[in-house]
């Protein structure tokens, strides 16, 4: 796949697709610009060859109305310092306006669009609102991962009618790092699965059948498991019409000689709040009016102890409601294991990103993705279709 450094961009307008959907506070203050940091290699490449950066994002959820709440305004300030130049904001995303001031910019100077899903038309994947965006740029650059899973117009739509389409470094980087772990891994390699539903992880985990040595299942999803191992759950989320499935996972497992692990205790709870009481108890004496929030003591050191000697680990899913700090002390100890291991370790974006970042083990990983829904559709084996719509358009440029 080409990238940005494959073409020639030197002075050139080059409209860069990111991702700077970031947390704001009451004040509109960024309290993690994790994901403005994650594009600076590509942003700084671009301006070193004297670009004109168009940059373009969406920010929370709009759902096609201009809210001044969701508006990009923040993320430029906070740009412009982390660069130490300015960065203009522009009006709106499309119009004779925005194209104005991209007509006027020179090299070096930095555009940022307003929010894309101000316009329904961007999750419609609408072809003119393509076509509106690739006019203001000569080269597209894809470097929004964490949403290279939808069929947006910002990243699909746009290959079709930009003159030249790339991908940018952290896109580049992701597909990598994701594409190592699963082609040529460090054996054993051990997919730790967690989070709240099996459905949501059920073609993720039947793919990883196919390539894994260790599957470790954890989150609320475990109990779908517990309760196909013949076990009562108590008021625990489960799926009732997955129970089969789950079992037939694990017997799926055992016929690939792959080594199935869940958890042996749970840390239950009389509900779900900061408050609750709490106890710890075997899987097998879930208290019927009780939940499982969280994987017990044993469960940690049987996890632990099955991460030992990996030599590649991805991580998708905590294990168990770790906002809430009563139960955030199995999702931490694993941070921990995979962060002290000798492992490739590669944690998937959304929760699971978010967990390792609160457990303070971030730097001790390999590689954080930037994206959980787009990782999870890498672990199901599907291509990203912003991915495909790229290859396509640059196979077209060749062609």
């Amino acid at each position: 796949m080409n990238t940005i450094k494959d073409i020639d961009i030197s002075k050139k307008k080059v409209f860069i697709r990111v991702d700077f959907n970031v947390p704001l506070d009451s004040t509109q203050q960024i309290t993690d610009d994790a994901r403005i940091e994650a594009v600076l290699p590509t942003l700084k490449y671009a301006l070193s060859r004297e670009a004109c950066v168009i940059l373009a994002s969406h920010l929370g959820r709009p759902k096609g109305q201009v809210k001044v709440e969701f508006s990009l305004q923040p993320v430029a300030r906070r740009l412009g310092e982390i660069l130490g130049l300015k960065v203009m904001m522009a009006p709106d995303c499309i119009g004779e306006d925005v194209a104005a001031l991209a007509d006027d910019m020179e090299g070096g100077q930095v555009l940022m669009l307003e929010n894309l899903r101000f316009h329904k038309a961007e999750t419609q994947n609408d072809s003119d609102f393509g076509k509106s965006l690739a006019a203001l740029c000569d080269v597209y650059i894809n470097d929004a991962f964490a949403v290279s899973h939808r069929a947006n117009a910002s990243v699909v739509s746009i290959t079709q009618h930009a003159p030249i389409s790339a991908a940018g470094l952290l896109l580049k980087k992701e597909l990598d790092y994701f594409d190592k772990a699963m082609k040529n891994p460090v054996r054993p390699l051990v997919a730790v699965v967690g989070g709240a539903k099996i459905s949501s992880k059920l073609s993720a985990l039947k793919n990883m059948m196919q390539h894994v040595d260790k599957i470790i299942v954890g989150g609320a999803m475990a109990n779908t498991f517990i309760k196909g191992s013949g076990f009562d759950v108590g008021r625990s989320l489960i799926e009732e019409d997955l129970v089969d499935t789950a079992g037939s996972l694990i017997g799926m497992a055992r016929e690939r000689n792959i080594k199935f692990y869940m958890p042996v205790d749970v840390v239950v709870a009389d509900r779900l709040d900061p408050e609750a009481a709490l106890k710890n108890v075997p899987v097998q004496e879930i208290p019927p009016e009780w939940l499982a929030a969280d994987i017990g003591p044993a469960t940690s050191c049987l996890f632990s102890e099955a991460l030992q000697d990996a030599g590649t680990i991805i991580w998708n899913g905590p294990m168990g409601v770790f906002e809430m700090p009563p139960f955030s002390h199995g999702t931490f100890k694993l941070a921990r294991a995979i962060g002290g291991s000798m492992a490739t370790s590669i944690i998937g974006g959304g929760e699971t990103g978010s967990a390792v970042q609160k457990s303070g083990t971030a730097d001790q990983m390999s590689y954080i993705s930037t994206g959980g829904g787009a990782f999870l559709t890498l672990m199901e084996g599907e291509q990203l279709v912003a991915v495909a719509a790229l290859e396509k358009a640059v196979s077209s440029e060749l062609s």
